[in-house]
Parts: C-alpha cells; sequence; structure tokens
C-alpha cells in the first residue's frame, strides 16, 4: 500500500487500551501508523484501585474529570489519537444476586443505537484494522461484553451505505482482531517462570480459577517487547486505577521479553488473504 496505515482499538474504559495492546499500538506508532483509540466510556463509575489514592475526596468527587486526564496521559505517552464515543460507565455489578445496572448505562444501551457513534468514527478515522474484545469481553465487564457487540455490528455497518446513511460516507475496515493480550496461555508462561525462579507469583489465582476456562487461538502474535516500558508508562499514567507497586509490575521486564515478547491476537474477520500464524496486524495488506 502506498496510504498511510491505521489501526482502531476499540476499549470500554480509559486504562483498557494501557492494559491491552499498548505495546502493540506504540510499535505502530513508532513505524509511522496512525493509531486510534476509540475509548466507549469515561470509566465514571470505576473504583479508586489504587490504595494511594484511595480516600482522596477529590478525585472521589471528580471521577470523570481525574480519569480523562489520565487518558489523556496515557494518549501522549503512547502516541496514539483518542476520541470518546460518550456513553456512561456501567459499573461491575456485584453480589447475589447481582443488582441490575443503572440506567441509561453503556450497557443497557440498544446495541443497533450504540453502534453508531463508533460506525461514525470508523468512517472518518477510516482503519484498516481493528482490534476489539471478545465475545466474552475478555473478562465478564457488562461494558467490555457491550464492546464487542458494537464492535462487531459497526465493523459490517460501516461499509453499508444503507446503514446509519446519517453517520458519514462508507468505509469497509479490512480485518477485525480480539485483543488476547492477557491469554491463559501467557498467564501460565509467566507463572511458572516466576516460581521457577523461587519468585512470588500473582498469578496463582488466576491460573488455578483458570482451569477450566478454554485457551483462545493466538493467531496473530505481534513482537513488542521493546515497547513493553512504554505501555507500563502509559498504564501507569491511570493513577486511580494502576498501584505503581502493585501486581502488574511484579514480572520484571527482562524475564517479559524473554518468556512472552509478543501481544496476541486472535483473528476473526478479514477481507483480505494471509496465513495464520501471523506476526503482523497489517498482514495481508501491506503487499
Amino acid at each position: 500500500m502506498t496510504e498511510q496505515l491505521r489501526l482502531m482499538a476499540v476499549h470500554a474504559h480509559p486504562d483498557d487500551e494501557s492494559s491491552k495492546g499498548a505495546a502493540t499500538m506504540a510499535k505502530y506508532v513508532a513505524e509511522g501508523v496512525d493509531v486510534m483509540v476509540a475509548t466507549c466510556t469515561g470509566g465514571e463509575r470505576g473504583s479508586i484501585l489504587n490504595p494511594k489514592l484511595q480516600g482522596d475526596k477529590y478525585i472521589e468527587e471528580h471521577i470523570h474529570e481525574v480519569r480523562a486526564h489520565e487518558m489523556e496521559e496515557a494518549r501522549k505517552i503512547l502516541g496514539v489519537k483518542q476520541s470518546w464515543l460518550g456513553f456512561v460507565d456501567s459499573g461491575l455489578p456485584e453480589g447475589d444476586p447481582l443488582p441490575p445496572l443503572p440506567d441509561g448505562c453503556f450497557a443497557l444501551q440498544p446495541v443497533e443505537t450504540a453502534a453508531e457513534p463508533l460506525v461514525r468514527l470508523i468512517r472518518e478515522f477510516r482503519p484498516h484494522v481493528i482490534t476489539t474484545y471478545d465475545e466474552n469481553g475478555g473478562y465478564p465487564h457488562p461494558d467490555h461484553i457491550m464492546t464487542h457487540k458494537i464492535s462487531m455490528v459497526a465493523f459490517d455497518a460501516a461499509a453499508d451505505p444503507d446503514a446509519y446513511p446519517a453517520a458519514g460516507e462508507p468505509w469497509q475496515p479490512l480485518k477485525l482482531y480480539y485483543n488476547q493480550t492477557m491469554s491463559r496461555q501467557r498467564t501460565v508462561a509467566l507463572h511458572e517462570a516466576l516460581l521457577a525462579r523461587g519468585m512470588e507469583s500473582p498469578y496463582a489465582s488466576w491460573v488455578e480459577r483458570w482451569k477450566e476456562r478454554d485457551q483462545r487461538t493466538l493467531t496473530t502474535r505481534v513482537p513488542c517487547a521493546d515497547y513493553f516500558e512504554v505501555r507500563d508508562k502509559a498504564l501507569i499514567a491511570h493513577a486511580t486505577q494502576i498501584d505503581p507497586d502493585g501486581p502488574w509490575f511484579h514480572v520484571p521486564l527482562d524475564m517479559q521479553r524473554e518468556i512472552w515478547p509478543t501481544e496476541d491476537f486472535e483473528l476473526v474477520k478479514s477481507l483480505v488473504d494471509t496465513e495464520i500464524p501471523e506476526d503482523d496486524l497489517f498482514a495481508g495488506i501491506r503487499a
């Protein structure tokens, strides 16, 4: 191709872009690819997960503005563009039985209605490749599952001139991937590597919990170890969500680069010929 390649990553909340596929995005930015993050919600109902900031009344009262500022800092670190789709965080329901989701939240929107802002952004940005979550949302947060649903609708609808006619000129993305950065395969590999070196693993409960979990197919493993440090800086920018001394950072970078130097994806739609396994989200498009 002679035109600039374009990648869109669709995420549910601010911070998701930095924990899922961030090193891949930073790598492509360094190579001259135009990268856009579509953030579905503002993360308004997200808890303050960093114990160092818990109890801060200003943050509690201005969480929407704080998380928007964190997103802007992470965006700068990764070198990407970013757009808000404008939906309200659904929160993560807890309890038995689970409480109902709050009125007006993202996960309660009709899928066809909620897909329109994403269709509009796809038609404006014109990505060749889109990444999103699988049908389980990566984990079963209602906003992650809804992100999957609207992404699947928007990938096809963006190219249909009869769909959402007021949302811009049609555009056909060429490939759609599920982000599988936190796969069972990677988690087990890092867990076992830590134990083999006599180190404590933050993944013990994950591995136990995922014993019955099916392994996803990793069709595409993008080498991006040189950008793990950039990824971590972007994560730390989301200070309300990420403790810099927390489990995200327990595996030394050198070990990560040795044991699992890629971020991984599952190809689910392709309108170009490509051979599996891939090491490039643009395989079949560059040629």
